[in-house]
C-alpha cells in the first residue's frame, strides 16, 4: 500500500473522551472513527488488523474440526421466547418490528438460532459430534458504552457451538476449544489468563472458564492464588473450603456453641446519626467483623434481605444465582423502609418478613451488632439462630485478598482484566426447550448436550492495543499488524531515495510480505512519529546512506537502528512474513 492514499488519518492528541489507551491510540493512529456512542468505523488500517485476528482465529478453528458458516443477525423474537432468555435480556436486547408488526432482535448471541438450525438438520447420532461457528457483528443496547471498543453496542464476535451426544463428547470439545482459545490468544501476543467464571445471561450446566487479558483498566478483578494455578473471576471466587465449611457447621450445629450460651439478650442501643460503618465502629469500639450489615435487594421485583459480615462486600451474582434472578438490584429507599420500617443504614435482621440469605461468615459470628429496624437504632447482642432463623446460609461475599486459596494452602490475591473469550458447557440448556433432538443407537430420541464458545474480536482488537504500545504509539507483533514492513524515503522528491524505495517494495510484495510505501511528501519527522504512532514491527528509512548502499533498519520494539545493505535489509523483511 502507497501511505500518500492510504485513508489514515493521525492526529497530535486524542479526543477528550478517549479515556483509555487502546481508545487514544487507535484514534490518533487511524485506525477507527466514532459514529455514535458505542458505534465505530474500522479504517483501512484496523480493518487490516481485524481480518488478521480473524485469520487466526479461522485457522484454530478449522483445526479442532470446526466447520464455519453465517447465520442472520436479525432474530424471531419467538425464538427468545421459547428459550426463556427473552425477559432476561431485558433492555440491552435491540427489539425492532417489521411491516407487518412482527417482532424482531438485533442478535448479542446466537444460541437459539443456531440449535433451531442445527435441531432441524440433524436427525441421527451418526452426525455428531458437530461444532460450527461463524465471525458476525453482534448488538447489544449497553447502558454506558465505554472505552471504545472495549464495550460497544456493535461488535464483532466469533461464536462456536458444539453438540453431542452426551457429557462425555461435550466435555471433549469444551477442553478441545479450551486448547484452541489458549493458541488464539498467545498467536495475538497477549498475555492472559483463563479463569473459572459464572455463566450469566448465556447459562448453562457445568464448566465455564473466561479467557482475561490483564491490563490495570479491566472491568473484570481476576482472583489468583499465590502459590498454585488457581484462577477465577472475582463473581465466581471462593475462599478455602475448610475456612467457609467451618463458618457454616458452627451456624448450624446445634444446640447453639458454648460461647454463645452466654451471650446476654439482646439490647437496643439508641445510634442517632450513626449509619456507616466507619460510624459504627467509632460508636460502639468494635471491628467491622463484629457487625452483620443487612442489604436489601429486589430481585425480579420481590424484594429480599442479604447477611454479611460488616468487613465483607456483597457478591451480586452469588446472591442473583441463589435468589434464581433475571435481574438484581439494591432496593431504593422507599423499599427500604417499607421492608424494615426504617430508613438506610438501620436496617437488621431481627423480625424481617422477605427472604434472607445470611452469608456463613455472618452466620458464623458467636455475637453482632445489627441494625434496629428504626430510625437511630442498632442491637448489640445479637446471636445468629437464636434472634433470628438461619433460613438460607451461603456463599455470598466477595472474597478478599488475604483470604486462603480454596485448593491449596496459599492466598488470594487481585488483578484486572478484560475478558476477550468465554467458553461454556450449556448442557440441555437451549436443546430442551428449542426441541433439538435425535435418535440414538437404539432409535430413540435423545436430546442433543450443547456447549458455546466466543470471542469478541473487535474487543480482542482493542485489548491488543492496551496491551502492545508505547510512549509513541502502538507496537503490534507481525501476525496480526496490518502491515509488516514500514519502508520510508527521507525525502520522496530524491530520485534515488524514492527509486530504491519502490524497488524494495516491488521485490517484498511480490514475495508476499505486506508493506506500507510512504511516498508523501511530508517532512521525515513527522512520517517517523506517524510510523512509531502506527505500530508496523520493522522500519526500513532511505537515507544518505543509501549512496554507500546502506539503509536503516529499526523494529519497533527496540531502540537501537542499524545500518545494512539493502539485501540484508530485504532479508530481515522477508523473516517478517508470517
Amino acid at each position: 500500500m502507497k501511505q500518500r492514499l492510504l485513508l489514515a488519518p493521525t492526529l497530535r492528541e486524542a479526543p477528550s473522551d478517549a479515556e483509555v489507551v487502546s481508545h487514544q491510540l487507535l484514534l490518533r493512529a487511524g485506525y477507527i472513527r466514532q459514529v455514535a456512542a458505542g458505534v465505530y468505523h474500522y479504517l483501512p488500517l484496523g480493518r487490516r488488523v481485524l481480518r488478521k485476528l480473524e485469520e487466526i482465529i479461522r485457522e484454530e478453528m478449522d483445526r479442532i474440526g470446526a466447520q464455519e458458516l453465517l447465520m442472520p443477525a436479525i432474530q424471531p423474537t419467538e425464538l427468545w421466547q421459547a428459550s426463556g432468555r427473552y425477559e432476561v435480556y431485558g433492555p440491552e436486547l435491540i427489539r425492532l418490528q417489521d411491516r407487518h408488526g412482527r417482532e424482531f432482535a438485533l442478535g448479542p448471541t446466537h444460541e437459539e438460532v443456531v440449535t433451531t438450525l442445527i435441531g432441524q438438520e440433524i436427525s441421527s447420532y451418526r452426525k455428531l459430534p458437530l461444532t460450527v461457528y461463524q465471525i458476525q457483528t453482534k448488538y447489544r443496547d449497553e447502558k454506558r458504552p465505554r472505552f471504545g471498543l472495549l464495550r460497544g453496542r456493535e461488535f464483532l464476535m466469533k461464536d462456536a457451538y458444539s453438540f453431542d451426544i452426551d457429557e462425555e463428547g461435550l466435555d471433549a470439545q469444551y477442553w478441545s476449544m479450551h486448547t484452541a482459545y489458549h493458541r488464539i490468544f498467545t498467536r495475538a501476543g497477549l498475555r492472559y489468563l483463563a479463569v473459572e467464571a459464572d455463566a450469566g445471561a448465556i447459562g448453562g450446566e457445568g464448566d465455564t472458564h473466561e479467557f482475561m487479558a490483564l491490563t490495570d483498566i479491566g472491568e473484570d478483578t481476576i482472583v489468583t492464588c499465590s502459590s498454585c494455578q488457581y484462577a477465577s473471576n472475582l463473581e465466581r471466587a471462593y475462599a478455602g473450603a475448610e475456612q467457609h465449611a467451618s463458618q457454616e457447621e458452627q451456624a448450624l450445629e446445634p444446640p447453639l456453641s458454648e460461647a454463645r450460651a452466654f451471650v446476654p439478650p439482646m439490647e437496643q442501643v439508641s445510634t442517632p446519626q450513626v449509619k456507616t460503618m466507619e460510624e459504627l465502629m467509632q460508636f460502639f469500639k468494635q471491628e467491622a467483623k463484629q457487625m452483620i450489615k443487612t442489604m436489601i435487594v429486589v430481585a425480579d421485583g420481590k424484594p429480599a434481605a442479604v447477611l454479611l459480615r460488616g468487613d465483607h462486600e456483597m457478591n451480586e451474582t452469588k446472591v442473583k444465582n441463589a435468589l434464581q434472578a433475571n435481574e438484581l438490584e439494591l432496593a431504593d429507599e422507599d423499599t427500604i423502609i417499607r421492608v424494615t420500617g426504617a430508613p438506610h443504614g438501620f436496617a437488621g435482621p431481627v423480625g424481617l418478613q422477605v427472604p434472607v440469605l445470611i452469608d456463613a461468615h455472618a452466620a458464623g459470628l458467636h455475637e453482632a451488632i445489627v441494625g434496629a429496624n428504626q430510625v437511630d437504632a442498632h442491637l448489640r447482642h445479637v446471636v445468629p439462630g437464636r434472634d433470628f432463623a438461619l433460613s438460607q446460609i451461603g456463599d455470598y461475599r466477595n472474597v478478599a485478598e488475604g483470604d486462603p486459596c480454596p485448593r491449596c494452602e496459599g492466598t488470594l490475591q487481585f488483578q484486572k482484566g478484560i475478558e476477550v473469550g468465554h467458553i461454556f458447557k450449556l448442557g440441555k440448556k437451549y436443546s430442551e426447550p428449542l426441541h433439538a433432538a435425535f435418535l440414538n443407537e437404539q432409535g430413540r430420541e435423545q436430546t442433543m448436550t450443547m456447549g458455546c464458545y466466543g470471542i469478541g474480536i473487535s474487543r480482542l482488537l482493542a485489548t491488543c492495543a492496551e496491551q502492545l504500545n508505547d510512549a509513541n504509539g502502538l507496537t503490534w507483533p507481525s501476525e496480526i499488524a496490518p502491515f509488516q514492513v514500514h519502508i520510508i524515503p527521507v525525502s520522496i522528491k530524491d530520485d534515488a531515495q524514492r527509486d530504491a524505495c519502490e524497488k524494495l517494495y516491488a521485490k517484498l510484495t511480490a514475495q508476499g510480505v505486506e508493506v506500507l510505501l510512504d511516498d508523501r511528501d511530508e517532512r521525515i519527522g513527522v512520517k517517523l512519529k506517524d510510523a512509531d504512532l502506527i505500530g508496523i514491527p520493522l522500519r526500513i528509512v532511505c537515507g544518505r546512506d543509501l549512496a554507500e548502499g546502506l539503509v536503516e533498519v529499526k523494529k519497533r520494539t527496540e531502540a537501537d537502528k542499524r545500518l545494512l545493505s539493502i539485501e540484508d535489509a530485504m532479508q530481515e523483511a522477508l523473516e517478517m512474513k508470517r
